[in-house]
Parts: structure tokens; sequence; C-alpha cells
């Protein structure tokens, strides 16, 4: 029940001492503060890094081939694995229910490509239609290769945003034609790439014309799939590990490798790489709930130290209610009543001055791995939760104190 004389008497004892009360609540209101911009800093970061992983299809797994290591079935090891179409079909065919989307690619580092009188070092791929989602990249104008430039072996490329910058300016690329290593290409598409311009300045054109105009044959120089999406990442990666070693069992025993040999065939598996990024994030934000939560600590002792005082102060007070009847409960009453609510209103302002500067300032502080700090509503809800808890600890003692004093001893008191 709302008792107005108790509010008074905690109003009272605050203005008599203003600056002792002040000096509390801001030790209060800088652990909530603190704490709530570590959490912010925390979310920023696992924000910038699911940004990094948008930037690519997510669960993608590439795999590429190196040199055996070891002797197998009379084979020296050193040999120098080479995939061929043969592999991505065999693969494609055999994982076909767990894939969605998939590519062979061979990959040229440095193509000369002219238009005109401008000219540049760039690199150029053989890819798959599927390639434009598994790279995450957009269509800015134009389209990108389909289905009938593989089967037609059509002489077309999609070019990145930077290479149409370099060579054509503010001209429309659209339908010119490009010489890529001394061959004609015609430009149907450019892209852009939400990773920046180093993969904006590539070429990507049908892997079958890759293949025929650069006396390539039917050889590759990797794969890349993505599978079906799974309802939860700890399903995701348990059906990414068992995918990556049952592609690269079909790999080694496809090219007479031996099946102990880990470094023959290469594999990356994004689903794994992502687990441990945020697992390192999980261990940051833990350690800045640690360092609040601290910090906090350190303000409830701050408080619980004053409510000492506030009870060896009013000692006499004490005796007197104790000695015309007042119960220990609401002699603990009273003075937790003060405490929760002096850590309480500082917890607020804390809390407030945090989250508004994450509001305004948070969006100004964007790079790579961190991006729009920001603080969710459950953890604002367990921030209040701590400063009643922390309000409720600092009087405890204090007040647990102030009941155990015997009246006669209370009245005595100078």
């Amino acid at each position: 029940m709302f008792n107005i004389e108790r509010w008074q008497e905690i109003f009272e004892a605050i203005s008599k001492n203003k600056l002792r009360t002040f000096l509390t609540g801001v030790s209060v209101a800088s652990g909530i503060f603190i704490l709530v911009i570590l959490l912010g800093a925390g979310k920023g970061l696992q924000n910038g890094i699911e940004k990094q992983f948008e930037n690519d299809a997510k669960g993608i797994i590439e795999v590429w081939s190196e040199k055996t290591t070891k002797e197998y079935k009379g084979l020296n090891p050193g040999r120098e694995i080479q995939l061929r179409n043969s592999d991505y079909e065999l693969s494609a065919k055999k994982f076909d229910n767990e894939i969605d989307k998939k590519t062979s690619v061979r990959n040229t580092w440095g193509g000369i490509i002219s238009y005109g009188k401008e000219s540049g070092n760039y690199q150029f791929r053989g890819v798959s239609p599927d390639y434009l989602y598994l790279e995450n990249a957009t269509i800015v104008n134009g389209r990108f290769i389909n289905s009938n430039d593989l089967k037609n072996n059509e002489k077309v490329a999609a070019i990145g945003l930077k290479v149409k910058q370099d060579l054509f300016k503010d001209q429309d690329p659209i339908g010119k034609e490009i010489l890529i290593n001394s061959i004609n290409f015609k430009v149907i598409g450019v892209f852009m790439d939400p990773s920046g311009e180093r993969e904006e300045s590539r070429i990507y054109m049908p892997m079958t014309t890759n293949q025929r105009a650069y006396g390539a044959g039917d050889k590759i120089t990797g794969m890349q799939f993505v599978l079906n999406k799974k309802e939860n990442y700890e399903e995701a990666l348990a059906q990414s590990k068992k995918f990556t070693e049952g592609i690269k069992e079909l790999l080694k025993s496809k090219n007479v490798i031996a099946p102990n040999d880990e470094s023959a065939i290469g594999v990356y598996n994004s689903v794994e790489e992502a687990k441990q990024f945020y697992d390192l994030n999980l261990f940051i934000r833990l350690f800045f709930w640690w360092v609040g939560i601290c910090t906090i600590i350190a303000g409830v002792v701050g408080v619980s130290n004053i409510m000492l005082i506030v009870v060896k102060e009013r000692t006499k007070e004490i005796g007197i209610r104790k000695a015309l009847g007042a119960s220990p409960f609401s002699i603990i009453s009273m003075i937790l009543h003060e405490s929760i609510f002096i850590t309480t209103i500082a917890g607020f302002a804390g809390l407030l001055a945090s989250l508004l500067l994450l509001e305004f300032v948070g969006p100004m502080v964007q790079s790579e791995y961190f991006r729009n700090p920001e603080v969710d509503f459950g953890v604002a809800l367990t921030t209040l939760v701590l400063l009643v808890f922390a309000g409720a600890m600092a009087g405890f003692f204090p007040a647990y104190r102030a009941a155990k004093i015997k009246p006669i001893v209370a009245l005595r008191d100078e």
C-alpha cells in the first residue's frame, strides 16, 4: 500500500544530504551506463560479423584441388590434382538432394582487358548462372549469364562496376565488345558486389566458353555449393560437415588419392568459419557483461556504505520507533525503500543516457566489423531487473543491522 509519510521521510533524508546522494547516484548511473554501452558495442560487433557473412551466400562451400602428400596405390606423393567437369558433374549428381545452388569455376587471375584506347589487368572467371547468387552480387545494368549462354558457348561477359568505370567511363557498356586476352566478348551486364572494389574488378563469362576459348579442355579451378536451408544453425552446421566429408571422400576416390591425405582436396566451409566468429563474439559479450556488472557492484557497494551511514545517523530515531512498537519488518522496509529509490532513479538516468548515446551516435560509428550498436528490449529489461536487485542488495544489510538495534541501546546513542 502507498504510504505518503514514508515517501516524505525518504525525500527529507535525501534533501538533508544532497551532495552525498548525488555522488552515490552518479556511481550507480555510471555502472549502468557502462554496462549498456558495452552491451551495445557487443551487439555492434555481432552485426558487423553477420554483415560480412551476408556479403557471400550463407552456407557457401568451396572446393579446390592441390598436391598429394601421401603415396597411394603405387603413385608418388606430390602429384598435382586437376579437377575436371566430370568431378563437378559427379558431385552435383550424388548430392543433388542436398544442394540448392551450384557452380563450377575456372579462374584466370590476370587478364588483359581492353576497350578502345582503355585497358587494364583484371581477373576473369568461367562460371554458371548460379554464381551470381553465390557471390551475392547484384546486376545493375543488363543481365547475368544464363543457361543458353552455357549451352551455345556464347562469347558474352558480365563485368564488375570497377571494370565498367575504368574502361567505359560514362558510356553504357551493354552490347559493346571488349577484348579479354585478345578474344572478343560482348558485354551483357554490369554487376556490383557488397564486398567492394576487389570483387567488382572481375569479369564473369560462361564456363563452356571460357574452356573452349582458352584451350582449357574440361579443366576447372574449383566448385562452389550452397546447401538447402535448415531450420537452425546447429542443423546447418551438421549438414555442412557431412557434405564436406562426403565430397572429399568422393573426389579422393575418383582421383586416386589416399583416404588420409588431407591436403590434396581443399574445402572451405563458411558455416564452420562463421561458428568461430560467433563463438569469439560470444566470449567478448560475456566479458562486457562481466565488466559492466563489476562496475554496478562497485556502485552498489557505495550505496550500501551510504545506507550504513544513514542507519548510524538515525540510530536514536530507529530506537524510538522500536520502543513505540515498530516491527523489524517496518524498519527494514524503511531503509530498503530509500536504497531502492536512489539506485533505481540513478540507474534509470544512466540507462536513458546510454540508450540515447547509442541511438544518436551509434549509427555514425561504422566499420567493416562493427555496425549499428544497439540494445534490444530483452537487454533493457534485464538491466531494469538488475537495478531493482542492486537497490535491494545495497539496502538489505544496513536495514538488517538497523532492525537488530535494541531500543535501550539506541536511546542512549548520542
